[in-house]
C-alpha cells in the first residue's frame, strides 16, 4: 500500500498498546490505559465503519437480569457465582454512569418488568422470589423483586408481573459517541475499516496482520466479543440477536424496560417507538453466526408479540429491522485473560454488554499493566 512516511510515523510506528475492537470493552480499555499511561500510544482497530458486534446494536437496558433469568442461573451456577454475576453487572453499570455521566447517555430508571405468557411460569418464579431478594439482600440492601399488576394494560400475557426497582435504560448511541469522544480526547487513535488477519508474538513484540499493512506493538488486547474465535482459541460461541423499531406511536403509554420469556425478548419506549428484539431461543443454531441479518421465523415472532401482546388493538408499522452479534459461552462470567506474553483478552460478554462492558474494558486495562 502507498502509506507516505507522515502516516507511518504517527498511526505505525512505536505504538504501545494495540486494541482490536471499538465497541464498550475496546474503548473502555484504551480509556483505563491512558488514564494509567497518558503518554502512551494506544491505537484501536475496527473492522467496520461502526462498531461491530452489539455494542452499538443493543436495546439500551442498563439491566443485571430479570428474575427468571437469575433462576435460571441458579441451575447451572451457584448462589455465590449467580451473586458475582449480578455483582459485577450492578458495579459495572454504576462506572459506565461514573465515565460518561447520566444525562450524556440518557440515563433513566423507570423500573424493569418481566412478563408472563403462562400462570404456571409466574407461579414458578414466585415461589423463588424470596430466595433471590434474600440473596441479593447485601448488596441492593432492600428486595429488587416484587409483584405488579398489569399496569400496561398488556394483553394475551398473565394479569401480573415483576417489577426490578434498580433497572434502567440509555440511549446506545449517545452512549458510544461519548466513549469515543472521551478516548479521542485522551490522544487514543481509532481506526475503522481495519481487519486483523494475524498476530505473532516475536520477542516482546506483537507482529500484527491486517488487510490493510502490517505493523508491530508492544502489547495487544483482543476486545471482538463474539467474533473473538477468529483471532484467538477460546470458548466463546456467537449468538446472533435480531431487532425491530416500529414507527412512533401516538399516546404510547409505556414506560420501562421489559423483558419475557426468560428474558428471551426484551423491549421498550424509545422516542415514542417500541423498539422489540429476541428470539433467537426459537432457532439456537441458525441464530450461532456472525452474519448480521434476519430470519422470517424469528421476525415473525417478534411482529406476532407486538400484534398480540404489547399493542393489542393498536395499529403500528415497523419502520427498521437489524441485528447485533453477541459472544456467549456455557458460563456466563466474562473471559478476561492473559493469551500469552503479550496478547491479552476481554470477551465473551454474555449478552450483558451494557451493563459489564465498562468493568470488562476497565479489568483488561489492569491485566495489561
Amino acid at each position: 500500500m502507498n502509506y507516505s512516511y507522515w502516516e507511518l510515523k504517527e498511526w505505525f510506528a512505536n505504538i504501545d498498546f494495540t486494541i482490536v475492537g471499538s465497541g464498550i470493552v475496546g474503548l473502555n480499555c484504551a480509556l483505563h490505559l491512558k488514564k494509567t499511561y497518558p503518554k502512551a500510544t494506544v491505537l484501536i482497530l475496527e473492522k467496520g465503519m461502526l462498531p461491530q458486534g452489539a455494542s452499538t446494536k443493543n436495546a439500551g437496558f442498563a439491566c443485571f437480569g430479570s428474575l427468571s433469568e437469575l433462576i435460571d442461573d441458579l441451575k447451572t451456577h451457584t448462589p455465590e457465582e449467580v451473586y458475582n454475576l449480578v455483582d459485577k453487572r450492578w458495579r459495572g453499570l454504576q462506572l459506565l454512569r461514573e465515565n460518561l455521566g447520566d444525562k450524556k447517555i440518557d440515563f433513566q430508571q423507570h423500573k424493569g418488568f418481566e412478563l408472563f405468557e403462562s400462570k404456571e411460569l409466574f407461579e414458578d418464579c414466585l415461589t423463588e422470589k424470596d430466595t433471590l431478594n434474600k440473596l441479593l439482600k447485601p448488596m441492593f440492601k432492600e428486595d429488587v423483586f416484587s409483584v405488579t399488576e398489569n399496569v400496561f394494560n398488556f394483553q394475551n400475557s398473565y394479569n401480573k408481573y415483576f417489577s426490578n426497582k434498580f433497572e434502567g435504560q440509555i440511549d446506545t448511541g449517545k452512549m458510544a459517541i461519548e466513549l469515543v469522544a472521551k478516548v479521542q480526547k485522551l490522544g487514543v487513535k481509532i481506526l475503522n475499516n481495519i481487519s486483523v488477519e494475524s498476530f505473532i508474538e516475536n520477542g516482546n513484540k506483537v507482529a500484527i496482520e491486517t488487510n490493510k499493512i502490517a505493523f508491530k506493538t508492544n502489547k495487544l488486547c483482543i476486545a471482538t466479543n463474539g467474533f473473538s474465535n477468529q483471532l484467538l482459541d477460546e470458548k466463546v460461541a456467537p449468538a446472533r440477536a435480531q431487532v425491530l423499531i416500529t414507527k412512533p406511536i401516538k399516546n404510547l403509554h409505556i414506560k420501562g424496560t421489559f423483558h419475557l420469556d426468560k428474558g428471551y425478548y426484551y423491549f421498550r419506549n424509545i422516542n415514542n417507538r417500541i423498539l422489540l428484539g429476541g428470539g433467537r431461543n426459537i432457532d439456537f443454531e441458525t441464530e450461532k453466526t456472525t452474519v448480521f441479518g434476519h430470519t422470517k421465523i424469528i421476525q415473525n415472532k417478534l411482529e406476532q408479540i407486538l400484534k398480540d401482546i404489547i399493542l393489542y388493538n393498536t395499529p403500528f408499522e415497523i419502520e427498521h429491522r437489524w441485528s447485533g452479534i453477541m459472544g456467549v459461552g456455557k458460563q456466563k462470567k466474562a473471559l478476561v485473560k492473559q493469551v500469552s506474553s503479550n496478547v491479552f483478552c476481554g470477551i465473551r460478554l454474555g449478552g450483558m454488554g451494557v451493563a459489564i462492558g465498562s468493568l470488562v474494558g476497565k479489568e483488561l486495562a489492569e491485566l495489561v499493566n
